[in-house]
């Protein structure tokens, strides 16, 4: 019963590890360092993504303001104004998520900083962007990065529907950005867990 569960399991495991060698670990040293400057600055960091590339970056806006960063995620209703010297993190594997785009493209206008977490650095959002993220992924519209992602893997009908690998990895890349942040600015879990929520709703 658990055939196809044990393979796709290991379909994203894999597409994971081996995306490691297609990163580039330059864009994320400046995506890193970008983050910890605005830290120090008391500068905004705004996350938008939709979908479950909205929920990948509303873990990352979290675990933000676990480390004490003034992280907000844009749309919500408490999401303050964006102003100059603040950060934009859009996450949108093909890069041509129109809400996404649009609102790179509005804090652009406000001379805010755009980070693009995306498969497509030459799409609409990549262009936009100051600094990007390329993280490889088979993202939902997909038809030539299929390609891509059966080479990486050596498979022939993905498991992992739409985009699954993408937002996986976007997922495990932001995670492993927020450990390099914690040893940067000398955080320690015990201090992370004091910004974590304390009245649970059941």
């Amino acid at each position: 019963m658990t055939k196809y569960f044990k393979k796709a399991y290991l379909e994203i495991a894999n597409f994971i590890l081996q995306s490691l060698d297609k990163l580039n670990l330059d864009a994320i040293e400046t995506f890193i360092k970008t983050i910890e400057e605005l830290y120090r600055l008391n500068k905004k960091i705004l996350v938008v993504g939709v979908g479950r590339s909205g929920l990948v970056g509303r873990a990352f806006a979290m675990r933000l303001r676990h480390l004490g960063a003034r992280s907000y995620v844009l749309g919500e209703t408490i999401t303050p104004s964006v102003e100059e010297g603040d950060l934009v993190v859009a996450i949108s594997g093909s890069g041509t998520t129109q809400i996404v785009v649009a609102a790179a493209e509005a804090a652009k206008k406000m001379k805010a900083k755009v980070a693009a977490i995306t498969t497509y650095p030459d799409s609409p959002l990549g262009k936009l962007a100051d600094i990007v993220v390329f993280v490889p992924g088979r993202t939902k519209v997909a038809s030539m990065d299929d390609y891509f992602a059966r080479q990486i893997l050596g498979i022939h009908e993905p498991l992992s529907p739409l985009g699954t690998l993408f937002e996986d990895t976007a997922m495990v890349v932001l995670d492993a950005v927020i450990a390099d942040l914690m040893k940067r600015l000398g955080k320690n879990e015990a201090e992370l867990a004091k910004r974590h929520a304390n009245i649970e709703v059941p």
